[in-house]
């Protein structure tokens, strides 16, 4: 029924398709039942049932019958009724059908209100304010998708991601101006006790001014600081990552040889702080880049640079997502990274899937994979797929009915 009602909006000579009484008792939603009371005014005024009645069948098709004999007997009333009022047995069957397949999923009225209020609130936030709305979302950890798409959604308003920074990040996401600093919380298995002593000396002394500052300042293992270095947070020292994990290897081994001794000019004027002399570092290779994205992905869950960038094979042909208008009807290749899949069911039992993936430049890809195709293509786990699909439309909405898919092979940072 919710295809039919977008149906009946469209089209308004449709809504001429709807029983007289239907139309006459919901005709804001064009006679469809939407609202759970549509269940009410449809037992009562089509079939005749009682208020009581009407109710008893309400909460039996929402799963809350104290009764499952009063419930029968309700629906036999249904149909009795139905036929001392003259209407057709394929008409009253219909009705029962409706209300059969829609009772189960309805919403109260008023609570479909209070969401549509909530709905209208967040949309103008995020028409207004999208990079403070988004950043929102992100330290409310809800909503359908992973933090990852939230950040994407960042990245398309104009945003600069950036992981946790050690001088500028708080335990949650901020942002400044159109620069996101990820919080802390984010980085796996850094230990909550480390970011809470980090920034409480953050803020009680000022930013830090190098690592050796930030090991001299903080009590924290060499495993905490790695972790520190892997995500980038030391970008401000000018120093690449290998740089920075020789110097904290050099700095957490001294430290153990060291007994500890009060900094002769330690203070709230850290331009004294001492600093002790830096190891020499042999020349090593240029780091690959992609290695940079692997570490988030290890550290974060998610890259923060594009995914596509990871590929074997960069040069992979597809079309955009944005070019599926333009094919309608055809048989078109695409590579899709995986947001998520929902998975149904047929009218047989058969199971079906709805997919969602992000093209190269970020734009989304919905596809439909009928029963067979899920057997013989099933969606094995994250990563970017090869998807060869046929393009089809409905209500202007451009989608993806699949022929066939396969994951694509990643760089291996050994190759």
């Amino acid at each position: 029924m919710m295809r039919e009602y977008i149906l009946r909006h469209r089209d308004p000579e449709r809504r001429n398709q709807a029983h007289p009484v239907m139309a006459e008792i919901m005709p804001e939603t064009y006679g469809i039942m939407v609202y759970q009371e549509d269940v009410i005014k449809v037992a009562h005024h089509f079939a005749g049932l009682s208020l009581a009645e009407a109710d008893v069948l309400r909460r039996g098709m929402s799963g809350k019958s104290r009764s499952k004999d009063e419930f029968e007997q309700v629906k036999q009333a249904f149909f009795e009724n139905c036929k001392k009022l003259g209407r057709q047995d394929a008409e009253a069957a219909e009705v029962w059908y409706q209300i059969e397949s829609f009772a189960g999923y309805s919403f109260a009225k008023g609570h479909s209100a209070s969401f549509a209020v909530e709905s209208y609130q967040s949309l103008y936030l995020k028409a207004h304010f999208p990079l403070e709305f988004m950043v929102g979302v992100i330290n409310n950890f809800g909503g359908f998708y992973a933090t990852e798409f939230y950040v994407h959604e960042l990245r398309q308003q104009g945003a600069e991601v950036l992981g946790p920074q050690l001088n500028e990040s708080d335990y949650l996401t901020k942002i400044k101006g159109k620069t996101v600093f990820l919080g802390f919380i984010h980085l796996k298995h850094l230990e909550k006790a480390s970011i809470e002593t980090l920034l409480e000396e953050r803020r009680r002394r000022g930013p830090f001014l190098s690592l050796a500052d930030l090991v001299r300042r903080v009590d924290m293992g060499l495993e905490q600081l790695v972790l520190l270095i892997r995500i980038n947070s030391l970008a401000f020292t000018g120093k690449t990552k290998q740089q920075l994990l020789w110097e904290a290897h050099f700095l957490k081994t001294k430290q153990k040889t060291l007994a500890p001794v009060q900094d002769l000019f330690q203070g709230d004027d850290l331009a004294f702080a001492w600093e002790p002399r830096s190891p020499q570092v042999p020349q090593l290779d240029a780091r690959d880049f992609r290695q940079d994205i692997l570490d988030q992905i290890d550290l974060l869950e998610f890259p923060l640079d594009s995914p596509f960038h990871l590929l074997r094979d960069p040069q992979a042909e597809g079309i955009k997502a944005r070019e599926l208008p333009l094919h309608l009807g055809k048989t078109v290749e695409i590579q899709g990274y995986l947001v998520t899949v929902k998975y149904t069911r047929t009218v047989k039992g058969e199971v079906m899937n709805f997919g969602t993936f992000l093209d190269r430049e970020g734009d989304w890809i919905d596809t439909v994979h009928f029963p067979l195709l899920v057997k013989k293509y099933p969606v094995k786990g994250r990563g970017i797929y090869r998807i060869v699909g046929k393009v089809v439309e409905e209500f202007d909405f451009y989608s993806l009915e699949v022929i066939s898919l396969g994951r694509m092979a990643y760089w291996n940072a050994g190759e």
